[in-house]
């Protein structure tokens, strides 16, 4: 699972088509270069990766003023599908050390419908509540192991009390995607327009 291949597909997704300084700039919108490392190289790299791999395709390429080149893409079949794959392993797997897997999955999560969304919620928080069983179990095993440094336990504390706080946030969700917050796949009112917004020039 690639947090930054499924923010490249789905800002595609959304925008297309749309050309890598676009993309680049969106995201950033989204602070994504603080939680997912996303960085300029890794936007236009992984672009020409997706391109190659078929899961998106150039649609052409234009020159403004002294601008570069500028190549667009769209979304090809094999790339909507890729995309919903990593939004749903993003969703349903718990990954305690990448986090940006999960917030990528959010930022996507209304691709798919309500009652999967409302599923995959209660599957993560089952997931951790699993995951404290076997973390005590561990630190049983740690406390055993006379040459295990101290310090090991509390790199299990940590990340037991980090997932400890994705499953309250995930409790509140979903009480209130329960009570219709949020807008998902097959519903009225979308809140955009079809084409799926228009990526704008600056």
């Amino acid at each position: 699972m690639s947090a930054t291949r499924l923010l490249l597909l789905g800002t595609v997704r959304i925008f297309q088509p749309v050309h890598g300084y676009f993309v680049r700039r969106e995201l950033l919108s989204w602070h994504a270069d603080a939680w997912a490392h996303l960085n300029p190289g890794s936007v236009y790299n992984g672009l020409r990766t997706l391109a190659r791999e078929g899961h998106i395709e150039e649609v052409g390429t234009e020159t403004r003023g002294g601008r570069p080149a500028r190549t667009s893409y769209r979304l090809t079949d094999d790339g909507s599908t890729e995309f919903l794959a990593l939004l749903r392993a993003a969703l349903w797997n718990v990954s305690p050390h990448e986090p940006a897997n999960l917030m990528a999955g959010w930022s996507f999560a209304w691709a798919l419908t309500r009652d999967e969304v409302l599923a995959a919620l209660e599957h993560r928080i089952e997931q951790i509540s699993a995951s404290a069983r076997a973390t005590d179990f561990a630190i049983e095993d740690i406390g055993r192991a006379s040459h295990m440094p101290d310090s090991v336990v509390e790199h299990y504390r940590l990340m037991q009390a980090r997932l400890d706080g994705e499953a309250a946030w995930a409790r509140q969700l979903l009480e209130r995607l329960r009570a219709g917050e949020y807008w998902f796949e097959g519903e009225p009112n979308r809140p955009w327009s079809s084409p799926e917004f228009a990526a704008t020039e600056p």
